[in-house]
């Protein structure tokens, strides 16, 4: 069932139509410690170099990974992230897309399709989606980023870990979860 909804948003995506999941895919567990990574990423089109670390400093953060940029599902993930982007900052967490797809295009993407909302990194070679087991295979033998997401405290604890290849559920599962955390807060 999983390769065939993989199979089902890569296909007609410009991507390879056959697609396998990586070995022993499976997201990391809540509780569990979020990996640090530095990645280049952009905001408004403007690159930077992204720390989680030091993005936690700020408060909460919801990490998703997405398979690439410009792409159906991915474009309406954006979209959504970016209007519920004021939600997620007022209560204190902060947004970041990673995606190993389309990597050249992230700052483009951070524009247009996360309306200057939220950053966007480049993760080539979905290093750091395999740090978070957050990946697939396509049939031509490249490694992408799935459509996982993550609420990780400041302490870097892993609040939530959810993996779903629909875009819609991605939202009001993280944003739950950022509630949960500031509800147990005051």
């Amino acid at each position: 069932m999983k390769i065939l909804m993989k199979f089902a948003l890569l296909s007609g995506l410009g991507l390879s139509l056959a697609v396998m999941p990586a070995q022993g895919i499976a997201a990391l567990q809540q509780g569990g410690k979020a990996p640090d990574f530095t990645l280049t990423a952009a905001q408004g089109g403007k690159e930077f170099s992204l720390s989680l670390k030091q993005t936690l400093r700020n408060g909460p953060v919801v990490l998703y990974f997405f398979p690439a940029a410009f792409t159906p599902g991915c474009t309406v993930e954006a979209h959504l992230f970016a209007e519920a982007n004021g939600q997620f900052n007022q209560l204190g967490a902060r947004v970041v897309g990673v995606t190993a797809g389309n990597i050249d295009r992230v700052a483009e993407f951070s524009r247009s399709e996360c309306r200057d909302k939220f950053a966007v990194a480049a993760d080539p070679g979905a290093k750091v989606a395999a740090k978070y087991d957050a990946t697939m295979q396509t049939a031509d033998g490249r490694t992408l980023s799935n459509r996982t997401s993550y609420v990780i405290a400041p302490n870097g604890t892993i609040l939530l870990s959810y993996t779903d290849s629909k875009p819609q559920a991605h939202i009001e599962k993280t944003m739950a979860a950022v509630r949960a955390w500031n509800a147990k807060r005051h």
